[in-house]
């Protein structure tokens, strides 16, 4: 059974094994170098009461983990999301539990949008956010690495 709550110290290991991989692929995030668990603790504590990480988990580990945060490039009232499954379990509901627990957290958080910058060629992740209700909000051809479409949730 996949558990969602919000993640805690000691998270960024797993969350390292799910990311890297996926950052290896070079298919489905704009990231290129790999990440620590340094990395993932630093980011989780920028933004402190403006952003929420959750983790999906069962008995055999974390299964996907994302999170919500203020970005210059938005306007206050619209936080970015970041969404990563483990390679392999795409499809499987954990993006849908872990959106549930985010969605419920932007608005106690008092935003108003969610914003999701995929990379124009991730099929994968354009159907994930189409599923969710993202609706296509901007393109950002000149992107680094590859375009980009920006979808947007209305809460």
């Amino acid at each position: 059974m996949t558990l969602v709550r919000a993640a805690r110290d000691g998270d960024e290991a797993g969350m390292v094994a799910i990311l890297n991989p996926l950052i290896h692929a070079g298919d489905s995030t704009a990231l290129t170098t790999e990440v620590t668990s340094r990395d993932l603790c630093d980011w989780r504590s920028r933004h402190i009461g403006r952003n929420a990480w959750h983790v999906a988990e069962d008995d055999t580990g974390l299964l996907g983990f994302q999170w919500i945060e203020p970005h210059s490039g938005l306007p206050a009232d619209t936080c970015d999301i970041a969404t990563f499954v483990r390679t392999g379990l795409s499809g499987t509901g954990i993006g849908s539990a872990l959106f549930s627990a985010t969605e419920h957290a932007a608005r106690g958080l008092g935003y108003r949008y969610i914003a999701a910058v995929i990379r124009a060629d991730n099929t994968g992740g354009l159907a994930y956010y189409d599923s969710r209700g993202f609706e296509d909000w901007k393109t950002w051809d000149d992107a680094p690495v590859a375009p980009r479409v920006m979808k947007r949730f209305a809460l």
